[in-house]
């Protein structure tokens, strides 16, 4: 690690349900999807291109991006409150339904080295939805002294009223980014954007859905609206920070908690989606930039992980370093490695999920991705991700040796870290169908 030279002001922007290739930037600017700030914000700074959430759903890939520590460690390895899953074959062990204030975040660390901090947006890592200032699990209680918590909308809510509150929450973020003060702030910006109910002004629907390439299914013209709003929110944000002289000593991190809502096997490019374990529902976006300590228009191909985020900022600060499971990325970002960052990367997620395929496990070592299928057939698909990033060929009948020995890491990896593991569920009807629900709230 590098020291810093001085403590920046950092502004951690997090999206929701947002891939990777909604990212104009990630498709040369000849996708659907045009995003010209984050895009303009990458060319400033330094894009990963192989950024990977910890999980394909919210509350464990954030609780990751604010502790550095993986969701099978802490046991929080799913969306909270979770589908109700009626007669599964297999039964979801006890989990972690909160953020345990014990647990040191990046509010309270950084708030102990001399930071003011605020959090604005989406939490999810409280046992429930009914935020109340101060209370145990909420944002208050893990570091954050200024707070603003908002939810997704109702799916009857105005699109012409910012339903997602993507404006009223960066109005937020700019006075506090911009306010005179002495010390340096972390400002943690959690859109709900862009998660359903899928909501956008008409005029900007009728524009994307002119578009080539428009589809009911992946290439949502409401979808599109929603990223470009967001975009332009967010390029408000940083002109905000270059009117007040306070873009060169701000680092500024725009990331996602897990890849966006669509059908899991439609490859546009990536197969897969939230709530499963393929590219599509585990790539993100990772954007740095600090001006004169970032190299400019730089480009990362090393997998990285959410659980980087925690360690790479604490760095940057000069914070006593915290033990966590994340890398620090300096080395990587300033370009003086060449060996990539993880040996492997792990995922678990013992849960079915009403939008996702079942539970399952992945590990991703080298060019190859093992997926292993919990059951109650258990089974396993192994992919090339060099040579078939779309995921389209499995490869586990063809290169058995292989196969086993990353199961083999895998298994060993859970067992390393304490993973919950699924039992098998002694009522389960294999005559009578499987029936997931989403929470009502």
């Amino acid at each position: 690690m590098r020291p810093r030279q001085t403590s920046p002001n950092i502004l951690l922007v997090i999206a929701d349900d947002f891939g990777v290739h909604q990212l104009g930037c990630t498709s040369g600017g000849a996708g659907f999807f045009q995003t010209p700030r984050l895009d303009q914000l990458a060319a400033e700074g330094v894009r990963f291109a192989r950024a990977y959430a910890t999980a394909p759903v919210c509350s464990p890939s954030r609780a990751s991006l604010y502790t550095g520590l993986h969701p099978a460690r802490l046991h929080l390895t799913e969306f909270i409150p979770g589908s109700t899953a009626h007669n599964p074959p297999l039964l979801a062990p006890p989990w972690q339904r909160g953020l345990p204030v014990a647990i040191d975040t990046l509010g309270d660390v950084l708030r102990r080295h001399g930071y003011a901090t605020g959090h604005f947006g989406k939490w999810h890592l409280a046992p429930d939805y009914h935020y109340a200032p101060g209370r145990p699990m909420d944002p208050e209680s893990q570091g954050f002294d200024e707070v603003f918590v908002t939810r997704k909308p109702q799916p009857n809510a105005d699109p012409e009223r910012d339903p997602h509150h993507i404006e009223s929450l960066t109005d937020r973020a700019i006075e506090f980014c911009t306010r005179p003060r002495t010390q340096p702030f972390l400002c943690v910006l959690a859109h709900n954007a862009v998660h359903r109910p899928e909501l956008a002004p008409a005029a900007a629907i009728a524009r994307h859905a002119a578009q080539p390439g428009a589809d009911p299914e992946v290439n949502r013209p409401v979808f599109a609206a929603m990223v470009e709003q967001l975009d332009a929110a967010t390029g408000r944000l940083l002109d905000a920070l270059r009117r007040a002289g306070r873009d060169r000593d701000t680092l500024v991190v725009f990331t996602a908690d897990h890849g966006p809502m669509a059908p899991s096997d439609a490859r546009k490019p990536l197969r897969g989606a939230k709530a499963d374990l393929y590219e599509g529902g585990l790539r993100v976006p990772l954007l740095l930039r600090w001006p004169s300590r970032i190299p400019a228009g730089a480009v990362r191909d090393t997998p990285v992980s959410g659980t980087d985020l925690f360690p790479t900022l604490l760095a940057a600060a000069g914070a006593p370093a915290v033990e966590v499971d994340g890398e620090d990325l300096w080395p990587a970002i300033e370009g003086h490695v060449a060996q990539p960052v993880h040996a492997a990367l792990h995922w678990h997620y013992p849960h079915y999920h009403h939008l996702g395929r079942g539970p399952c496990g992945a590990i991703l070592r080298g060019d190859y991705k093992l997926i292993e299928w919990f059951g109650p057939a258990p089974r396993t698909e192994l992919f090339n991700l060099a040579a078939d990033p779309g995921e389209r060929h499995d490869l586990a009948a063809a290169e058995p040796a292989r196969t086993a020995a990353l199961l083999t890491a895998l298994q060993s990896w859970r067992r390393y870290i304490g993973a919950q593991e699924m039992a098998p569920n002694p009522a389960y009807d294999p005559a009578a169908p499987t029936v997931l629900t989403a929470p009502n709230e």
